[in-house]
């Protein structure tokens, strides 16, 4: 039966491994020990590198010393139970005394870091004394023993010289370590060629010398591979954890500053009990975002309905404001204008904090603030009172000084009032109540030069400091204040300036506005290295035994506590196994390496296995070949990614092939996964185990004990080939032990586990299996059994194994814990970082945080200018002023926003504040410009867009008119948000008048004023940053609101003109009086009874569909009103 070739399909990963791919090597080169070295030197962390290299090193050398000792003790020891009498081996008890007290006297000198890393040179020069003193004691008691006693004996401390070296010795250098471990070996190999050469008698390995020698060679080299390999893998992740270190540092310490910055400024905009309410609330969305990501794709509301709103009892409110500001308004520029409106809040808010006052905000030339809002202050009267007076001493230095006829026109009132924030967009922190309106209207009703204050705030003061006038005639005639005594008070004595004691800081003649360009162009640079990163670095845990002197000990007695209760003390596990489940599965950058050492072993012990065999055994030549064969292909695996990049000269995009492809597919799986690391580990021993076991294998134990019988008999010398040679296979093991510990990455438990199997399988074939061999052949210590003396090399191996690996596992695992830590706390940090940024961009817009916090320095202002922008002031009348109102305010504030919400994201509309019951909108303030309206796809496929296209191609044949320069398609936005807050106010009508409660405030009503023209935007002030606008479209659209008629929404004649060509019919109002302007006409929008706008029928159009985002939000209002479309269009 035929099957269709369509049905047999490759599994979806094997046809994405064999795909064509790019070479990915960022990981693998982060873990070059080339490039951690350049980095180092690169971030200048090369000094405090070696300061840290050096308390590891001394850390080291604690742990040689337990080690040394614990040898030293046990070598004594076995010597003195295995002899009769001392006197035979007490020169070998005198030297292996002295020579340990004199190498631990020598090496003492170390543990006085300060002094060892000032003078380098002495850690050298006292490792390789101490190294000579071991190698030469052990080759002169061979010596004497032989010469003296004619007693053949074997080296003890060959291959613990060698782990000496590389692994406890502080020697800096990894070259300077080399070189002494080759000249050890090659004393050892001299000293042992000299043996074969002038006494065959002398060691009971081979008779023919060249086979011993390439053997003695090859352990010696594979020692020296394994220790070169331990110290660049060991200063690679060294290295790697110390770049982290930094790191982690520099971005928690840049994280914390930045959270400092953050928070100063937050609290200056809004009260900590205010703030931390809506910090707390945006944290917990944050989480469940990260934790429920499905259910935050639309972006979620930060605040939803909060309101954060606080009753405070005993209060002064201070309003001042700038008289004749109109005026100026109109004959200065508006760039003279900021500069003016900077130098003088820079002066009040100065004043107001030297006073205990907290400013609230400022409206155009209005500022307003109020004293004992925080804390609670007794005084509050009299520091609202101080700063009227100073003030007026501050802008009477103004007006000199840039010869301005301005002045100061203040009210102050004490009394009780509501203060918070209110809506969900844009936060600012306002007060509400009777009393604010009173001191509102003790200001308004005011004289130039006076503080007006009410009979209460009058009452709280001190008579005596200050000259009392009666209150203003226009004061008796108010009729909030018709009922309150109020009176003009001015200081009896002239107040200094504020500006005086700072040095001419706000003087106008430095006054700069930064623009964009400028401020980005101007940020400082940093230092990569602190005190607080070097007290990092000498905080850093080292490990060892701490027995180092009190004047020397750099890491604290907490550190090194925290650490034993953080890590276990035999496999040097996490307590957590959490945290040790993570930390195995980290990714292995420096497998390859560890395969080529394992390569170069499994080379060594081919070639012993074949030397010993003396190529005599055919079968073994296949499993030497598969072994081969299997450690090659490993080797290539691994290396095969890193010569492509080398050979494509590390070019990033070149494509490879599907097989290249497989094979860095493989290799990324096996670095990737700690369970194919793990197989990968056991299956290079098993490979190791089956070389090794030929030598077993073909060895005649029976041959060879009736061989040795019989030349001892008849006195000939025995033919060894029958059998292994003893400290050959001694050597292999030690070496295969010394592998077992140093591949990277592989459980330390299990890395333990391995090497006991190893050891106790070794100890079975030395005491049962072969143990007539290992007891015939060399001792190193005179009456010491041969059989001892093999298992000691193995197990003083495996200890110091042991000793160093957990040495290494404690100090990575403690860094990596700490960097743990450091992430742990750059996460909470960065969640409140995050926190305070989504605040902040709540409060003001982006790119003013951003350049607020990262660039503009304190008191300096920052403005940028904007051809073409909108102006909307919306207020709502006929609300009391008490808390159900503020409640209700609240709601349809809130409303406001969330339909600002969709405008800001798609038309580009600002709310910039809320005064009172007043709600202030601009279009156009976008950093790119306005323009950008028309690029968004949502923009291109609304009926808004649209209408914009038939009215531009109408305008196109205006040969004065210029789209991009123009963009007065802000206003038609403008006025179609105005239309949209008066659908949402009807709807908020119709919601509250079902509700009992509400019913009494459920009949609100809305003013709307707009105007446009060029404004400039920027931050103004010293205390706190306040966002405004200023320019003539924001006071026209301020006085379009207050002349105007609730219910409708009052234009000027230049944005009436612009609205009609969008097809908007304005009825023109008349004549209408503007303060400082005189009479100007005002326009009506044309909106009919279900509020939409009405069409005014220009270029012959029919009755164009009106479009607003309400009805765009609505699908089945947006299907309706395309079917009206198309039937008037029929």
């Amino acid at each position: 039966m035929n099957f269709p070739k369509s049905t047999v399909q490759k599994s979806p990963l094997i046809k994405r491994k064999l795909r064509p791919c790019h070479l990915d090597y960022a990981d693998e080169r982060l873990w070059e020990h080339s490039y951690l070295r350049e980095k180092c030197k690169e971030l200048h962390l090369e000094e405090e590198y070696r300061n840290y290299q050096v308390r590891l090193m001394v850390s080291n050398l604690t742990i040689f010393y337990l080690l040394f000792i614990i040898l030293g003790i046990s070598f004594l020891t076995i010597e003195m139970l295995s002899v009769q009498q001392y006197n035979d081996i007490v020169v070998n008890l005198i030297v292996r005394v002295v020579n340990t007290i004199l190498v631990l006297t020598l090496l003492s000198i170390n543990f006085f870091e300060k002094f060892v890393s000032r003078h380098q040179w002495v850690m050298i020069v006292s490792s390789v004394l101490s190294v000579y003193m071991v190698v030469l004691s052990d080759i002169a008691l061979i010596t004497y023993h032989y010469y003296v006693h004619n007693w053949p004996l074997n080296t003890s401390f060959d291959v613990f010289a060698l782990c000496m070296i590389y692994m406890f010795m502080p020697i800096p250098s990894i070259k300077g370590a080399a070189l002494l471990a080759t000249s050890v070996s090659l004393i050892y190999v001299a000293f042992f060629m000299h043996s074969l050469t002038f006494n065959a008698v002398y060691t009971e390995r081979d008779s023919f010398g060249f086979d011993v020698m390439s053997t003695d060679i090859l352990h010696n080299l594979g020692f020296n591979m394994m220790g070169i390999f331990f110290r660049i893998m060991n200063d690679t992740m060294v290295r790697a954890s110390f770049l982290d270190r930094h790191q982690f540092i520099m971005e928690e310490t840049w994280l914390r500053h930045a959270l400092h910055q953050e928070s100063i400024l937050l609290d200056s905009i809004l009260p900590p009990q205010i703030a931390k309410p809506l910090q707390e609330k945006i944290k917990s969305k944050i989480i469940q975002a990260e934790n429920n990501p499905e259910r935050f794709q639309m972006r979620p509301r930060l605040t939803e309905s909060f309101m954060a709103i606080q009753i405070h009892p005993d209060v002064s409110i201070l309003y001042a404001d700038v008289v004749n500001y109109t005026h100026l308004t109109t004959t200065l520029t508006v760039e003279n204008l900021v500069k003016v409106l900077h130098d003088l809040y820079g002066r009040f808010d100065i004043a107001a904090s030297n006073f205990k006052v907290q400013r609230i905000k400022f409206l155009g030339d209005c500022y307003y603030c109020v004293a004992g809002l925080t804390t609670p202050d007794p005084d509050h009267a009299k520091c609202c009172v101080s700063l009227g007076i100073s003030m007026i001493t501050n802008i009477q230095e103004v007006r000199a000084e840039r010869e301005l006829d301005i002045d100061m026109r203040i009210g102050v009132h004490s009394g009780s009032l509501l203060a918070g924030i209110i809506g969900e967009a844009k936060l600012q922190f306002d007060i509400w109540g009777t009393d604010v309106e009173i001191a509102n209207h003790l200001e308004s009703s005011g004289k130039p030069g006076y503080v007006h204050v009410s009979g209460r705030t009058l009452s709280m003061l001190n008579p005596a400091d200050y000259t009392i006038l009666t209150g203003t005639p226009k004061a008796r005639k108010d009729p909030v204040l018709r009922y309150i005594s109020t009176y003009l008070l001015t200081g009896q004595q002239a107040r200094e300036s504020v500006l005086s004691s700072l040095g001419g800081l706000l003087s106008g003649s430095i006054l700069e506005i930064r623009s964009i360009e400028r401020i980005r162009s101007g940020r400082p640079s940093q230092s990569s290295m602190t005190e607080e990163l070097r007290e990092e670095f000498r905080n850093m845990p080292v490990g060892g035994i701490n027995f180092n002197s009190p004047c020397c000990q750099r890491t604290s007695v907490d550190t090194h506590k925290k650490a034993r209760r953080e890590i276990g003390i035999f496999c040097a596990a996490f307590k957590d196994s959490t945290l040790e489940w993570n930390y195995m599965h980290q990714p292995d950058f420096i497998f390859k390496s560890s395969m080529l050492l394992a390569w170069g072993i499994g080379c060594c012990l081919i070639y012993i296995q074949i030397v010993t065999n003396n190529f005599s055994c055919p079968s073994c030549i296949v499993v030497d070949l598969v072994t081969f064969f299997f450690l090659t292909s490993l080797l290539c695996l691994a290396w095969y990614k890193n010569v492509c990049w080398w050979k494509s000269g590390r070019y990033e995009f070149k494509t490879y092939g599907k097989y290249s492809c497989l094979a860095f597919h493989t290799f990324e799986k096996i670095q990737h996964s700690v369970s194919l690391r793990i197989t990968v580990y056991l299956g290079i021993l098993l490979s190791y185990y089956s070389v090794i076991s030929l030598i077993i294998i073909n060895c005649d134990r029976d041959l060879y004990q009736l061989s040795y019988i019989e030349s001892k008999l008849y006195h000939y010398e025995m033919d060894r080939d029958t059998c292994f040679h003893p400290w050959v296979f001694t050597n292999m093991i030690s070496l295969i032990l010394g592998i077992s510990y140093t591949f990277a990455r592989i459980p330390f438990a299990l890395k333990i586990f391995i090497s006991c199997c190893e050891t106790l399988a070794y100890l079975l074939i030395v005491f049962f299996q072969f143990a007539f061999i290992f007891q015939h052949s060399a001792t190193t210590t005179p009456f010491m059994k041969a059989e001892i003396a093999h298992c000691l090399r193995v197990c003083m191996m495996l200890l110091t194994m042991y000793a160093k690996e957990r040495q290494s596992e404690f100090n990575t695992k403690m860094n990596y814990k700490l960097n743990v830590d450091l992430q742990n706390k750059q996460k909470a940090a960065d969640l409140t970082n995050q926190s305070i940024i989504i605040l902040l961009n709540n409060i003001l817009p982006s790119h003013v945080v951003d350049l607020y916090l990262n660039s503009l320095a304190k008191h300096e202002l920052y403005c940028e200018n904007y051809p073409m922008v909108s102006v909307m002031f919306a207020t709502l009348k006929d609300f009391p002023m008490n808390l159900p109102s503020l409640r209700v305010l609240n709601d349809i504030i809130t409303e406001f926003d969330r339909l600002l919400t969709a405008y800001r994201e798609y038309y580009v509309v600002e709310k910039i504040k809320v005064v009172g019951w007043t709600y202030m909108a601009a279009c156009g303030l976008d950093f790119n410009m306005a323009s950008n309206i028309r690029q968004t796809n949502h923009f291109r496929n609304s009926s808004l867009h649209v209408e914009m296209e038939q009215a531009r191609n109408h305008r196109m044949t205006d040969e004065n008119y210029d789209s991009d320069v123009n963009n007065d398609e802000v206003v038609f936005i403008m006025t179609t948000f105005a239309l949209d807050l008066m659908r949402t106010l009807a709807a908020c009508n119709r919601a509250y008048s079902s509700i009992l409660f509400e019913r009494s405030i459920s009949n609100g009503r809305i003013c709307i004023g707009i105007s446009s023209g060029e404004i400039m935007a920027g931050v103004v002030g010293a205390s706190q940053p306040h966002y405004d606008i200023w320019g003539n479209p924001v006071n026209m659209a301020s006085r379009m609101e207050s002349t105007g008629l609730p219910g409708h929404i009052q234009v000027t004649e230049e944005s009436a003109k612009i609205l009609q060509e969008f097809d908007i019919k304005c009825i023109y109002r008349g004549m209408t009086y503007v303060k400082g302007r005189g009479d100007i006409p005002t326009y009506f929008v044309g909106i009919d009874e279900n509020l939409k706008f009405m069409s005014a029928k220009l270029v012959n159009r029919s009755l164009s569909r009106r479009f607003s985002v309400m009805s765009s939000l609505d699908p089945d209002s947006l299907r309706r009103s395309s079917t009206s479309d198309q039937e008037s269009s029929e």
